[in-house]
């Protein structure tokens, strides 16, 4: 590869995500691809900071205007000082969360608004979209019931179930609207299963990584 690989995992709360990232993560360093896998909010000292603002405290704590513009920011130096070094040494980068995030979070089911959430896209991560994005897609109870807040990040979860079925209905929506880039992967069942999709899922869009 002449230059590196972005990969996006969206889903929500619960749906599996991060055991995902490492197994696929896994599964690309056996083959021999160097790879960097991180996370949002976070993913960079700046934004690791921001990130304790954002998960914790009161579910109303912030509205969403404000998560958004949080959110951005700490998006921009995980941007800066993570993804686009990584992808400048060739890495393969595979973030859990990236803008789609603020979309269905923010932007639809906290009702910021598409057309702002768009704006803040466009100015700060511009041309660097994700080249593939996953898409974790199970029903919220199940999602809920398996969300680990063990750490005291629980304030997304907190929001209830109406809001999270919101989140996965603007998934779905985003993932309709972005053919190119999205594919949605059923997360329900075993954690293999789930790996066996979503390298299915690598084959076709990226056979150059497997």
């Amino acid at each position: 590869m002449m230059s590196g690989v972005f990969i996006s995992v969206e889903g929500g709360d619960g749906t599996g995500k991060s055991t995902q990232i490492k197994v696929l993560a896994e599964k690309l360093r056996h083959v021999g691809k160097k790879v960097l896998t991180t996370r949002e909010p976070g993913g960079s000292s700046g934004a690791e900071i921001i990130r304790k603002l954002l998960v914790t405290g009161d579910k109303d704590r912030w509205s969403s205007v404000t998560e958004a513009l949080l959110v951005f920011a700490a998006r921009r130096d995980h941007l800066e000082k993570t993804i686009l070094p990584a992808m400048a040494d060739a890495k393969i980068v595979i973030t859990d969360r990236f803008a789609d995030s603020s979309t269905a979070y923010q932007g639809i089911a906290g009702g910021a608004g598409e057309e702002m959430i768009a704006g803040l896209r466009k100015l700060v991560v511009g041309n660097h979209e994700p080249d593939l994005t996953l898409i974790l897609d199970a029903p919220v109870a199940d999602g809920l019931a398996r969300a680990d807040v063990s750490k005291g990040e629980g304030r997304f979860e907190d929001k209830g179930e109406a809001f999270h079925q919101s989140v996965r209905d603007a998934y779905l929506k985003i993932a309709k609207e972005n053919l190119k880039r999205c594919v949605v992967i059923d997360a329900t069942g075993d954690v293999e299963a789930v790996a066996e999709r979503i390298e299915a899922a690598i084959r076709e869009r990226l056979p150059q990584l497997l």
